[in-house]
């Protein structure tokens, strides 16, 4: 088990709650593996519905499912989503995603906030979930660059005095950012979710598969700090591609986790649950890929 440190921004009253929520969601390895399901606003029906996707996704409890099912960490979405469902799915360990923004607008680059920290709490106090943490999106490099920073920066010290823990979605946007998967940039990004206190930061990966992305990658670890730094999943992958990608980037580029959101709700429960188990196990049990994908073909 990690020696857990919580930064100066938790109340030493909210200390144990900090470390206890990082414990359960980490499985007390420093680790993360963060299901996302915040798609159903960020990429509408997209991602839940067409060719290559099972139908059982276009069902929203598909998603609640799969979290109750598998060893995951946290079940990332929006609360109005968790309000819905999550009297049937009180095992899960959950993280409110606080802003989100359609796919419709191409020219905006900013996520609306859905819910503030407090009502989180409200929330969590009335309705006894399990939740966690909180997550923020913070496009570097946009017109509202300014706000978005000042916003997150107080969602981040908000969370910490409640305990929570307080993830990053850190996207580089904007008429300046030529390549969003440019290495150098996303580690700058990296170091920008340091300084504003998140205990997790959620980067693009460059997916090509090779090893030489792995450790050029290693520079974002680096600038991240005492931030830990987990990957996106990105665009669809066949399952054995993505293990082999979270592989280099846990054991490689040093990262400390994931974040999967289609490349696991896009299949049926079943095969949904048996990948998520396999990521499971190179995250938390630093598996070997052949174990892993042994897990997958079960």
């Amino acid at each position: 088990m990690p020696n857990i440190k919580p930064p100066l921004t938790v109340p030493p009253s909210k200390t144990a709650l900090y470390s206890k929520n990082y414990a359960s969601a980490t499985k007390n390895t420093g680790r993360l593996f963060l299901f996302a399901g915040d798609q159903k606003v960020e990429h509408l029906n997209d991602d839940f519905f067409g060719k290559n996707v099972n139908p059982e996704d276009n069902d929203p409890e598909h998603l609640f499912k799969i979290a109750a099912a598998a060893p995951i960490g946290v079940f990332a979405t929006q609360l109005g989503l968790i309000a819905r469902y999550g009297a049937n799915y009180r095992q899960i360990p959950y993280l409110v995603k606080l802003n989100s923004k359609t796919n419709l607008s191409k020219t905006n680059n900013r996520s609306q906030e859905l819910a503030t920290v407090k009502e989180v709490m409200e929330f969590k106090k009335n309705s006894k979930l399990n939740i966690v943490g909180v997550g923020f999106t913070v496009y570097i490099g946009s017109d509202d660059e300014a706000e978005i920073l000042q916003e997150a920066g107080q969602v981040i010290i908000d969370a910490h005095r409640q305990g929570l823990l307080a993830v990053i979605w850190m996207y580089p946007r904007g008429k300046n950012v030529k390549n969003e998967e440019d290495i150098h940039l996303i580690a700058g990004g990296a170091g920008v979710a340091l300084c504003l206190g998140a205990d997790f930061v959620k980067v693009k990966y460059p997916y090509d598969g090779t090893a030489a992305t792995a450790k050029k990658f290693r520079e974002v670890i680096e600038a991240a700090g005492r931030t830990k730094v987990i990957c996106a999943g990105g665009s669809r992958l066949n399952p054995d591609d993505l293990l082999k990608n979270i592989y280099n980037q846990l054991n490689i580029s040093g990262t400390s986790g994931s974040a999967i959101g289609r490349n696991i709700h896009q299949y049926s429960l079943d095969k949904a649950v048996r990948l998520a188990r396999a990521i499971a196990a190179l995250v938390y049990e630093h598996a070997s890929l052949k174990e892993a994908e042994k897990i997958l073909s079960k």
